[in-house]
């Protein structure tokens, strides 16, 4: 067994030398440059694998550019009609001549007819005095003890009647006023006055009324 195992250690050893030569063979060869077919064959010896080194892919080639499509061009339109707006001209405007201004003349009138004269005045028929008496006195004048003086004309037409009779001044009450005026015309009766040719004419006269409270 002493021997088996010097036997061992001695191979150990060898093995060990064999190896440490070869290292030292190898990075010699590395450093000189020495061909790469001693590395392989001293690697095969130490059973070392060769690893090839796969050459790389080759560089794929870009894909092709999509192809062009073809735009079509717009299609042509006809540009719209021109409508021409037929120019409608204004109205006519007719504009009146206003008419000359006419300034009469002012024709002078032609001057009255003379008032006719009085041949002769009208005259009473009757007493003038008994035509407005105490009994005509107004029943309201009479609770008022209303007096006074009415003073009236009155016009006398062709026929002798009495017409438009007015107060020419006042009694200072308005029923005595208006009875003096109604009893001249109800009860006043003329004989028309003429005048030179001694046709009747229309005359006027005049007459105050003094009303006194009846006693």
């Amino acid at each position: 067994m002493a021997y088996a195992d010097h036997s061992q250690s001695s191979s150990r050893t060898i093995s060990i030398v064999i190896v440490a030569i070869i290292h030292a063979v190898l990075g010699y060869a590395f450093v000189t440059g020495l061909g790469m077919k001693y590395v392989k064959k001293a690697a095969e010896q130490l059973n070392v694998i060769d690893v090839k080194e796969e050459p790389p892919p080759p560089d794929e080639e870009p894909p092709p550019p999509p192809p062009e499509k073809q735009v079509e061009p717009p299609p042509v339109v006809a540009p719209p009609p021109i409508v021409q707006t037929p120019v409608v001209a204004p109205p006519i405007q007719t504009v009146r001549t206003p008419p000359p201004v006419f300034n009469p003349v002012p024709v002078a009138a032609p001057p009255p007819p003379p008032a006719p004269v009085v041949s002769k005045a009208a005259g009473a028929k009757g007493n003038p005095a008994s035509w407005v008496s105490s009994d005509d006195y107004p029943a309201s004048a009479l609770r008022a003890e209303a007096e006074g003086t009415s003073a009236i004309t009155w016009e006398i037409n062709e026929q002798g009647r009495v017409e438009n009779c007015r107060v020419t001044s006042s009694s200072g009450n308005a029923d005595l006023d208006e009875a003096a005026c109604k009893a001249m015309t109800r009860r006043g009766r003329y004989t028309p006055a003429v005048d030179q040719n001694g046709s009747p004419i229309r005359s006027s006269q005049s007459r105050r009324i003094v009303w006194r409270l009846p006693q």
